[in-house]
């Protein structure tokens, strides 16, 4: 298995990132490699920094060019073919490599999937799911927290068929509970698209719906997968990622407070393309970076993504 990570994104690149690497490289089994993907001599540099140049399972793979945080994503790909980028996508399609991460542009990962890879036919939208941890134990699947600001209540339906099918198979939960994301639990609350998605949930045969849930159980252990749309999905997520930083600035420890660090589990995945895209916080720590790469390992075993096509097909 091969695991790649663009060295050159994130607000910490590339120092946070080879450092994660390195973190993450001392503790993989033999058969999984790390592939580095950024400008090759200062990639090098601070793999001797941190006391790696030895390891056997970290490549490296010459990058020239980096896509800022602030360009355009279509852009910046059409015209820097040879970025880190660009570069992660093409291994991917090429099946060099099994997954790609990147804590780097977002928007440039989610067109880079949708051009590269591709969407899975069928799938109306690909979107990034998040991982909510819940006071039962464990995390919930919430989809969409950002690729679609405006969602239909199809694409809305579709989204509880594919984060079932995530948790089922990355999670081993055999029938994740599907909630829909509402302004109160009754079947007629909400906004005339949060109505409709409601029926097509309780309607498919697909899923193990339960119906509406509210903001106040996001953390409740109610569901397995929460369904929403990337607007509100992603206001809710970081609410709830800023739960950690307010009780550590007040001094306060709690062990499930600590989940809500985005460090925890480290990144996003795309879902409902053609193969294992990671998304990272800009911010992200060489400890982020460590628990993404994790992450992408259990994905990759569980094949979620030819699952959610098989289904689909």
């Amino acid at each position: 298995m091969k695991i790649a990570v663009d060295a050159m994104g994130g607000d910490f690149a590339p120092e946070a990132i080879v450092e994660g690497v390195v973190m993450a490289a001392a503790e993989l089994p033999d058969n999984i490699a790390i592939v580095l993907i950024g400008k090759q001599s200062v990639v090098q540099e601070l793999i001797q920094k941190y006391g790696a140049e030895t390891a056997t399972n970290i490549e490296l793979v010459n990058a020239d060019d980096v896509i800022e945080m602030s360009e355009h994503p279509t852009k910046a790909l059409s015209q820097k073919p040879n970025s880190s980028i660009g570069i992660g996508f093409k291994l991917l399609k090429d099946g060099q490599v099994n997954a790609f991460c990147s804590a780097g542009n977002t928007g440039a990962m989610h067109v880079g999937a949708l051009f590269s890879i591709k969407a899975i036919e069928g799938v109306m939208r690909p979107c990034i799911a998040g991982f909510v941890p819940q006071i039962t134990g464990g995390h919930a699947v919430m989809l969409d927290i950002g690729a679609n600001a405006d969602c239909k209540p199809e694409m809305l339906t579709q989204f509880g068929e594919i984060g079932s099918i995530y948790a089922q198979y990355t999670f081993g939960i055999d029938r994740p509970r599907v909630a829909l994301m509402n302004i109160g639990t009754e079947e007629q609350k909400g906004s005339l698209v949060a109505q409709a998605a409601h029926q097509l949930l309780k309607d498919s045969r697909k899923i193990n719906f339960v119906g509406n849930i509210e903001g106040g159980d996001l953390f409740a252990g109610k569901a397995d997968v929460i369904v929403t749309d990337g607007f509100t999905g992603n206001v809710m997520f970081k609410l709830g990622e800023s739960f950690y930083v307010m009780a550590k600035e007040r001094g306060i420890s709690d062990e499930f407070l600590d989940k809500t660090n985005y460090e925890s589990v480290g990144g996003s995945p795309i879902l409902g393309v053609n193969g294992n895209v990671i998304i990272a916080h800009g911010i992200s720590s060489p400890l982020a970076i460590k628990n993404m790469i994790s992450l992408a390992i259990r994905q990759v075993e569980s094949d979620a993504y030819t699952k959610i096509a098989h289904a689909l097909s």
